[in-house]
């Protein structure tokens, strides 16, 4: 019997950070299809930035700083991975969110088994 495929879904609203667990499976390797995307409120006025860092079971994958854009609405980032994961061991995927004159408004992290 095959197993259905995994979906792993965390919204972390305005956090600051969040980290997603998918717990080890005993029996079989598993591959996912990893999205990490923030999105930021941009002031009316004033320059500023938003930044997001991606981490795999600790490791930086990943780090882009971008000047925020479209005034009065929101700016973003988002970053895709793929990662297998070893029989018996977990995968953490960690995203931290910074920024200087905007205001965190999403954090959201999804796996997909493929």
């Amino acid at each position: 019997m095959t197993a259905k495929p995994e979906h792993w879904q965390l919204s972390a609203a305005d956090a600051a950070t969040a980290t997603l667990v998918i717990p080890a499976d005993a029996r079989r390797v598993r591959r996912f299809e990893i999205a990490c995307a923030i999105t930021v409120a941009v002031p009316e006025q004033g320059a500023c930035w938003h930044q997001m860092t991606v981490q795999a079971n600790g490791s930086q994958l990943w780090r882009r700083r971008e000047d925020s854009n479209n005034p009065g609405a929101w700016d973003g980032l988002d970053y895709r991975f793929s990662r297998s994961v070893p029989v018996g061991q977990a995968l953490r995927v960690t995203v931290a969110v910074a920024g200087l004159g905007v205001r965190r408004r999403s954090l959201v992290i999804e796996a997909d088994e493929t």
